[in-house]
């Protein structure tokens, strides 16, 4: 899709943001999705605000003074200054309750927006992932499993708070070493076959690698390197060595819209620029969407180690 069509089916008379093939939306995706035509979305990719509560305004206000609040400010290890991670353990009943709502009604809009065979590809956590994944599965997609993101984080792996030197030989809860993403559906007609589904959508299934293998389900990652953080700055900005290869798969016969509707600074928008993908990226903040000016361009002609669409495929 040419870039002025783009503009005149997803613009949706919100400030937008134009690169060679994408646009990015200074806009809630609740209101942009209430909006834009119904089955007009082959793909999306996200990393959302799964916590719902730490992006609420008293909450980032914590965070930018270092108090706290649910982002828990890590000391510094080895002279690095780490960065804030949301405590998503800090969640009570209605908490799980307002992040299971949240995403209910989030999978209703989305499903009129997809066509059908779509899939979804939604960043979570340990914590928190059966409540979102049910949540979306009960609203109407197919759970088609999980991409195990394989990286070892910093969460978990602490001895029991204020009493480390008691129990020495104790942690609270065992490191992360993986990032659960669920993958879904929307479901096919009645009847049709994945075959008819990419013949008349371009969507049912996901693309193979570049070297006729198949798309697996556990992506050996890294930590967003410096450089990336230096060009985008986002709490929790993914690697452009992770983000391609599921941007790539996420379009079967690499044609199509692929939607972020959380994009921070516009990391995926920039994968789907890098695989010369059609991409829409939905940012309600306007500090974000102002970062992702330069952001996009700046990541999408990055080179990483999984460069040149090789991505490690063995």
């Amino acid at each position: 899709m040419k870039l002025n069509e783009l503009e005149a089916s997803y613009s949706m008379g919100f400030e937008t943001i134009s690169f060679e093939r994408s646009l990015v939306v200074l806009a809630g995706c609740f209101d942009w999705m209430a909006r834009v035509s119904e089955e007009s979305i082959q793909a999306v990719v996200t990393d959302p605000p799964y916590g719902v509560k730490e992006y609420d305004h008293d909450q980032l206000q914590k965070r930018s003074e270092g108090n706290g609040g649910v982002w828990r400010i890590p000391p510094a290890f080895d002279g690095n200054v780490r960065s804030p991670l949301p405590r998503f353990t800090a969640l009570n009943d209605q908490g799980r309750t307002r992040v299971r709502e949240f995403f209910a009604e989030w999978a209703r809009l989305l499903l009129r927006v997809m066509v059908p065979g779509g899939h979804v590809f939604l960043a979570s956590n340990a914590f928190l992932s059966q409540i979102v994944f049910n949540a979306i599965a009960d609203a109407g997609f197919e759970f088609r499993g999980e991409i195990i993101r394989l990286v070892r984080t910093l969460r978990g792996g602490d001895r029991p708070k204020n009493a480390e030197h008691e129990f020495p030989d104790v942690c609270s809860l065992p490191r992360g070493c993986y990032e659960p993403w669920g993958l879904f559906r929307k479901p096919l007609p009645s009847g049709m076959t994945v075959s008819a589904c990419l013949a008349e959508y371009g969507t049912g299934g996901l693309r193979r690698k570049p070297n006729g293998k198949p798309f697996e389900d556990v992506i050996s990652s890294e930590r967003t390197p410096k450089r990336e953080r230096t060009l985008a700055n986002h709490p929790s900005l993914k690697p452009q060595s992770f983000l391609r290869q599921v941007v790539y798969a996420s379009l079967p016969l690499g044609t199509g819209v692929v939607l972020d509707p959380f994009m921070g600074s516009g990391s995926t928008v920039a994968a789907a620029e890098f695989l010369g993908y059609n991409a829409i990226g939905l940012e309600r903040r306007r500090e974000y969407f102002e970062m992702s000016r330069t952001a996009v361009r700046d990541l999408s002609i990055l080179a990483t180690t999984e460069d040149q669409l090789s991505f490690s495929f063995a």
